[in-house]
């Protein structure tokens, strides 16, 4: 994984790590849908992206109940079906987030998405209102408030939150101020409803799709409610569907994932690769979890400068950049380097690209935006003071981060109300999962299985990391996603897979 793909992976991993538990959000059908509009492709080749990749622009409705009211515009791109199968329909990639971009997911993997699929398949992405090339909105965030660092909330190094609740605060009332009803709009309800005209808009009658994280909570949402407009649906790297835990259980999940996943990265750090020797954090891989928190710890007392930037190393700037590495084999190397530097009083630590700056402010905002707007988060701070206190005694790693306080508990209601994702959604869903993932934990992905009932299918795959599904990898759960999404064809039952 590139740098700037690492970026952009803990971009959109922000709030929520995009995780994507299956609750639905319930909502009225989009009124005066008839005439969808038109879609002008136009060709948009990129350097570096697949051929014969098209653009277009969907207009869409600012507020579904007014349809003749102001519009707003999403970013749509295209990879035609190939053949020489017969073309079977449409297959629209939903990336993670919120703030995942779905122009820039088929960009990325549409070439081996459609090599997989035999070129039976026209493949589509599109920008979710607020993300990329489509209409955005901005709350007017101060800098200091727009770094990834702060957006997820750190408790400080003795676990006091007042920081914490003093930026929610500032944020939710900046949002209130100055988004307006377009960062309103910002919703899961939205995307839904958005997705169904791009449906029309495409002339199909039904849809399949391939959501990874939030993409999977966007899919799993379509499918309940509109069981009879999907075809072939893979939900992948799912969460926890209880209706009372929507999203902010996703956060809380963070941290039992990041335990589930530490031992990976802990062998790897104990015996890395020949390329990697000088690397080597510990002798065992059961110490190498000590070193982490030792210099976290060190490093919350005496933050160290950094190369190339005036931001400092802390504690928890550690432990972000840890939380970030989790979700990719390929940035183990990477931390590693980091907490070596670190650790020598004479290294030169550099901070990750994901932590050396200001998010910008619409996408600051959209990663708040929406998971505030989709559910009523707990609002008492003494309950998340206790939260934070117990979660850091309980997991280290992420020392009460995923059990803290975030902007939503000063936002706005939601408009809608959070429903059970359950087997009267679409049938013949297919899941897979890894079972060391550290954004949407294996357990929470098993909930998820539960309400689906005999609907679904998982495939359990023995890896670690974020995203199960890989075009073009080849592996026993890739083989398995790419053998439905060609021929239908699902395990009988609940499978494991061994790579």
């Amino acid at each position: 994984m590139t740098t700037c793909t690492r970026r952009r992976a803990a971009l959109t991993l922000s709030l929520t790590i995009a995780a994507s538990a299956l609750t639905a959000v319930s909502f009225a059908p989009a009124a005066g849908a008839a005439g969808a509009p038109a879609l002008a492709w136009k060709a948009c080749e990129r350097p570096g992206g697949p051929a014969g990749q098209e653009c277009a622009e969907l207009p869409v409705p600012l507020d579904y109940r007014d349809p003749g009211g102001p519009r707003l515009t999403l970013a749509v791109t295209r990879l035609r079906a190939q053949g020489p199968a017969p073309r079977r329909g449409t297959l629209v990639a939903l990336p993670g987030g919120p703030g995942g971009s779905g122009v820039q997911r088929v960009t990325e993997r549409g070439e081996a998405l459609r090599e997989e699929t035999r070129g039976r398949y026209d493949i589509v992405g599109f920008d979710p209102r607020g993300v990329g090339s489509s209409s955005r909105a901005g709350c007017g965030l101060a800098e200091e408030d727009r770094h990834l660092i702060a957006l997820r909330s750190w408790p400080a190094p003795d676990g006091g939150i007042e920081e914490n609740v003093a930026r929610s605060r500032r944020i939710a009332e900046a949002c209130a101020r100055n988004g307006g009803p377009v960062l309103r709009s910002f919703t899961s309800e939205n995307q839904v409803r958005d997705m169904d005209l791009l449906r029309r808009a495409l002339g199909e009658k039904k849809l399949s799709a391939w959501g990874t994280s939030y993409g999977s909570y966007v899919a799993a949402l379509y499918a309940q409610h509109h069981p009879d407009r999907t075809d072939r649906f893979v939900m992948d790297s799912t969460a926890d569907p209880d209706p009372d835990r929507l999203e902010h259980g996703w956060l809380a999940d963070m941290a039992r994932g990041a335990d589930d996943r530490f031992p990976d990265f802990a062998s790897w750090a104990a015996d890395p690769p020949a390329a990697y020797r000088h690397l080597r954090l510990a002798e065992h891989a059961e110490d190498v979890r000590k070193v982490v928190t030792d210099l976290a710890a060190r490093l919350d007392r005496e933050p160290r400068r950094t190369v190339g930037s005036d931001i400092p190393l802390t504690g928890n700037a550690l432990r972000q950049a840890l939380q970030t590495a989790l979700n990719d084999d390929g940035a183990f190397p990477d931390f590693a380097a980091l907490v070596k530097e670190a650790a020598d009083p004479e290294g030169r630590p550099v901070l990750p690209p994901e932590l050396s700056g200001p998010l910008p402010d619409a996408d600051a905002s959209l990663l708040v935006a929406v998971i505030c707007n989709d559910v009523r988060w707990p609002r008492q701070v003494g309950g998340y003071r206790r939260a934070v206190a117990a979660d850091r005694a309980a997991h280290p790693l992420t020392a009460g981060m995923p059990a803290n306080i975030t902007p939503c508990a000063f936002w706005k209601d939601p408009a809608g109300k959070p429903i059970r994702i359950t087997g009267d959604g679409a049938s013949r869903i297919l899941m897979i999962q890894n079972l060391r993932d550290p954004s949407t934990p294996y357990s929470s992905g098993l909930e998820m299985r539960r309400s689906l009932g005999d609907t679904a299918r998982m495939v359990t795959v023995d890896r670690g990391g974020h995203g199960a599904y890989v075009p073009g990898r080849g592996a026993c759960g890739d083989r398995t996603v790419t053998a439905y999404l060609n021929d239908g064809r699902r395990p009988a039952r609940d499978t494991y897979c061994a790579d």
